[in-house]
C-alpha cells in the first residue's frame, strides 16, 4: 500500500483490487442464443435436414428450428442478397463476384466462406442446340445475348467474350455483341429456345437450365479458359451473411459450415439416396437431382477454401482484371483493399476463433 494513507482508504484499495481480480477470472458473457433460423431451401440443405445434420449441429447452440425457404416461382438470381439483407433468411450463397458486387452496392455483410477455384464446366456460353448459326464465340459479333449482370451469368462470358475482342454492351458505350440482363432464370432460357436471344450462359446444374440440358435443347458454344480469371478467382462460390448478424451469433454460422461439410461428406458417399432426398424435397425428377449432384459444373458441394488471405487475393485479383476490362459497376464504385480485407471475415478461415478448418 502507499505510505501514509489510511486504513478506510487502505480497506477501499484491497477491495477495488479484489473485484479487478474476480473480474479477470469471470466466465465471458455467454452467446445470445438463436431460437430459429432461415435457411435457403437448396440441393445441399434439404440433405442436411432430412439427415438430421443441421439438428446434430444446432442442438448444441440451443437453435432448435431450421426453416428452409424456398426461392419462389420468380426464382430471381439476387433475391438472395435482398432476402439476406431484410433478414429473411440468415445466410446466403452466392458467387464470389456477385457477392463482392451486392457488397460495392452497400449490402454491409461478411464472407464466411469461399469455395476452392473453380473449374470450365460451371458458366458455359449456350446457344439453341439447333441453331446452326452460333457454333463459336466469334459467331456472336453483333448477335444477342442475355443473362443475368451480376451473377456468373456475365462474370463468366465476359472473360470469354472480351478475349476474343467481341465485348458485350454496357450503360457507357456499345460494344460488339448486344448484351440484355434478364435476371429470372426461366426467362433467360425461353429467350434462347424462342430465338429471342441467340445466347446466354448458366450452370447447367441450376433449375430452369437442367431440364432444357437434359433434353437436348441446348448446346455448348464455349468456356472459362482453366487459367483464366474466372475459374481461378471469380468463379468461387461464397456464403455471406450481414455482418450485424455474424458479429452477434458467430457460434450459429460455425454450426452451419459443419453442418455443411458433413452434408458433403455424407452426399460424395451416397449420391443414389441424396439424389432421392434432392428429388422429393425440392420436386424434380430423380435423374435432374442426381445431375445437380454428379455434374463437373455443380457448386453446392465443392470444397472450401480454408485460407482467408487466399480468398482475399482472389476479390482482389479478379476485381482488378474485371475494372481494367470495363466493369462499369466495379469501376464506379469496387472495394478498397482494406474493404476487402474485412470483407473475408477471417474468424471462419484457418487459424480464426469461430473455424471449422482448426
Amino acid at each position: 500500500m502507499p505510505h501514509g494513507m489510511s486504513q478506510p482508504a487502505r480497506r477501499a484499495s484491497g477491495l477495488l483490487a479484489l473485484a479487478f481480480g474476480l473480474l479477470a477470472f469471470a466466465p465471458a458473457r455467454a452467446e445470445e442464443v438463436l431460437p430459429s433460423i432461415n435457411l435457403q431451401l437448396t440441393p445441399w440443405t434439404v440433405i442436411a435436414q432430412e439427415k438430421g445434420i443441421f439438428k446434430q449441429e444446432f442442438d448444441k447452440i440451443g437453435t432448435t428450428k431450421v426453416n428452409l425457404i424456398a426461392s419462389g416461382a420468380a426464382d430471381l438470381l439476387g433475391a438472395e442478397a435482398a432476402a439476406v439483407n431484410g433478414g429473411a433468411i440468415a445466410i446466403a450463397q452466392r458467387m464470389i463476384y456477385p457477392a463482392t458486387v451486392h457488397r460495392a452496392n452497400g449490402l454491409d455483410g461478411v464472407i464466411i466462406w469461399t469455395s476452392e477455384p473453380s473449374n470450365r464446366y460451371r458458366a458455359p456460353i449456350l446457344a439453341r442446340a439447333d441453331n446452326d448459326k452460333i457454333n463459336s464465340v466469334a459467331d456472336l459479333d453483333g448477335k444477342k445475348f442475355g443473362s443475368s449482370r451480376i451473377s456468373c451469368y456475365w462474370s463468366s462470358p465476359f472473360e470469354v467474350t472480351t478475349k476474343a475482342g467481341l465485348p458485350f454492351d454496357s450503360r457507357e458505350k456499345q460494344g460488339r455483341i448486344r448484351y440484355t440482363s434478364i435476371d429470372n432464370a426461366a426467362v433467360a432460357i425461353s429467350s434462347v429456345l424462342s430465338g429471342a436471344t441467340d445466347a446466354t450462359t448458366a450452370h447447367l446444374a441450376a433449375g430452369a437450365f437442367t431440364g432444357a440440358w437434359l433434353s437436348g435443347k441446348l448446346k455448348v458454344v464455349d468456356r472459362s479458359p482453366d487459367d483464366g480469371i474466372y475459374v481461378n478467382n471469380a468463379g468461387r462460390v461464397t456464403y455471406f451473411a450481414r455482418r450485424d448478424f455474424v458479429n452477434k451469433y458467430p457460434q450459429v454460422v460455425k454450426a452451419f459450415l459443419a453442418a455443411r461439410e458433413k452434408t458433403r461428406e455424407w452426399t460424395l458417399d451416397h449420391v443414389d439416396e441424396a439424389a432421392e432426398i434432392v428429388a422429393d424435397k425440392t420436386r424434380v425428377p430423380l435423374e435432374v437431382a442426381k445431375f445437380q449432384i454428379t455434374h463437373a459444373g455443380e457448386w453446392e458441394f465443392m470444397a472450401g477454401e480454408p485460407n482467408a488471405d487466399r480468398a482475399r487475393a482472389a476479390i482482389k485479383t479478379f476485381q482488378a482484371w474485371y475494372v481494367a476490362n470495363g466493369d462499369d459497376i466495379l469501376g464506379e464504385r469496387g472495394l478498397t483493399e482494406p474493404q476487402i480485407d474485412a470483407f473475408v471475415d477471417g474468424r471462419f478461415f484457418v487459424g480464426g476463433q469461430y473455424s471449422i478448418y482448426n
